[in-house]
């Protein structure tokens, strides 16, 4: 073990990398220790709470109306629609706007059908596994 005066000696430990020199800092050729950083501790993930999820959910909800209301104010040309025999004429944002509605609630009553099926079965098999 050699001795430097700056670096006290322990006994039982061995030193860890390249010795240190004792030269002034920027000078050429000379390769300087390197401290070890020390490790932050990693803070723990936030949790993930409803209320967040809602407020977020809110927030794309407002720029998808803000983005529709654009949509509709761009597309005023009136048109001409008919359905199941009855005529009418409405903007052509609004026309479009109506047909998005009603596929929504296509799609959101079949979604419902589906969830009371499977809500049916899942009280179907409860009863029959406490009945045994």
């Amino acid at each position: 073990m050699t001795s430097n005066p700056a670096i006290p000696e322990v006994p039982g430990e061995q030193p860890q990398g390249p010795a240190p020199t004792n030269t002034a800092p920027g000078t050429a050729g000379t390769s300087q220790p390197v401290e070890a950083a020390p490790r932050a501790a990693a803070a723990p993930k936030p949790r993930t709470t409803r209320a967040g999820v809602i407020w977020a959910a809110v927030i794309v909800a407002l720029l998808a109306l803000i983005l529709l209301i654009i949509f509709i104010l761009q597309n005023q040309q009136p048109v001409q629609v008919l359905f199941l025999g009855l005529a009418g004429s409405v903007s052509l944002g609004m026309a479009l706007f109506i047909a998005a509605v009603a596929g929504g609630i296509l799609v959101a009553a079949a979604g419902a059908a589906r969830i009371i099926q499977l809500r049916s079965n899942a009280r179907k098999i409860r009863r029959t596994h406490n009945k045994t």
